[in-house]
């Protein structure tokens, strides 16, 4: 990976340094304020999933969401839109039935996936998945650099 700011010992501050939350929530102000990501139409009407039972209250959840894909595909290298259903997927109980695990929608994770390969953050695999390009990590690292050292 691309080297980012040295830490208060001289290592190298990547994102695997920084807190999950104040990571994504920097990055996707950053996504915002650059003012590239093109966002869909319908993003204030869709569920992220079937077992939630309304749309997101945050205006910007979708800016959090692509943040939080691009984290996910940063960690775990490959990961496709399957990979990521299950994991943004949640416990689905309806009236008297039991719990069950129910995986997201896909079209939030696919739309996000697409945005962040037209930014040049993510690039497609070729045996399958995605994966961060050099110019994506080098950016993500510089972020993370930032909320670990409190800047």
């Amino acid at each position: 990976m691309v080297k980012a700011t040295k830490d208060v010992k001289g290592k190298a501050v990547t994102l695997k340094d920084a807190d999950a939350a104040k990571f994504v929530a920097a990055y996707a102000k950053h996504l915002k304020a650059q003012g590239k990501l093109e966002i869909p139409k319908w993003t204030e009407l869709a569920k992220t999933g079937t077992m939630c039972e309304l749309a997101p209250q945050d205006p910007d959840w979708f800016f959090n969401r692509v943040a939080s894909v691009a984290r996910q595909v940063y960690i775990r290298s490959g990961s496709g839109i399957g990979g990521l259903r299950k994991r943004y997927g949640g416990s689905y109980q309806k009236n008297c039935i039991r719990p069950h695990f129910q995986r997201a929608a896909g079209g939030p994770i696919r739309k996000a996936l697409q945005s962040l390969e037209a930014l040049g953050i993510l690039e497609k695999k070729v045996d399958g998945g995605r994966q961060i390009t050099a110019k994506g990590a080098q950016d993500m690292d510089r972020i993370a650099a930032g909320v670990v050292l409190g800047q």
